[in-house]
């Protein structure tokens, strides 16, 4: 089991800052580590291949975190960090359940594609270990909220009513959570703009407007 510093390093808001070897921080570990992990499962990662990634010895590594499991607390909470953090927003919290719901879609995308490595170690997650299976309980989490969110816009006459909510917040996750295995960064197409393409799919259609 991960140690609760290495969760909560990261949970207090602070840039993880324990150090080792020269020209390496933990930060700069976990990132190679998560686009490791992502390339080739967390389960078939071993800290030999991490090593050899990085460049340095197992030993060096431990210099930075105390295990395999804590790189991938820390990762974790990267993503799930910035997820909940949506909901801290005052656009989340007051207004009408349409207009929260379509910020937390916005949200959502944007924390999506700001911290694409996490996100998508976190959306692969299987659920074998401990830290696994918090982090999925807190996804859930997530999910539960948005769905009670569309729910309330259904109830107040906001959205339509005549498809099962259920279907509703599966279509919606569905759409946001593909993002991770064709969206690139860096290339013409902005996170601010694929938060508004997706906001306008899922809330307006595809048919134009006479």
């Amino acid at each position: 089991m991960p140690s609760a510093s290495a969760t909560s390093t990261v949970r207090a808001g602070s840039s993880p800052g324990r150090r080792g070897r020269p020209g390496y921080d933990q930060q700069s570990v976990l990132n190679i580590a998560v686009e490791v992990f992502n390339r080739h499962g967390y389960d078939a990662t071993s800290m030999g291949i991490l090593a050899e990634n990085l460049g340095i010895s197992k030993s060096a590594i431990y210099h930075h975190v105390p295990s395999k499991e804590d790189l991938l607390a820390l990762a974790l909470e990267q993503a799930l960090g910035g997820l909940e953090s949506v909901w801290d927003a005052p656009e989340s919290q007051s207004g009408t359940a349409e207009h929260r719901l379509e910020f937390v879609v916005r949200s959502t995308v944007q924390v999506l594609t700001e911290r694409l490595p996490f996100v998508t170690l976190l959306l692969r997650l299987r659920g074998n270990t401990e830290t696994e299976r918090a982090a999925l309980e807190r996804r859930r989490s997530f999910d539960r909220k948005v769905a009670e969110l569309i729910a309330e816009a259904r109830a107040e006459g906001t959205v339509r009513t005549d498809i099962d909510p259920r279907t509703v917040a599966r279509l919606l996750f569905g759409t946001i959570n593909s993002i991770v295995e064709w969206y690139r960064p860096g290339g013409a197409l902005t996170s601010e703009k694929l938060a508004d393409d997706v906001v306008a799919v899922l809330f307006d259609g595809l048919h134009t407007r006479s």
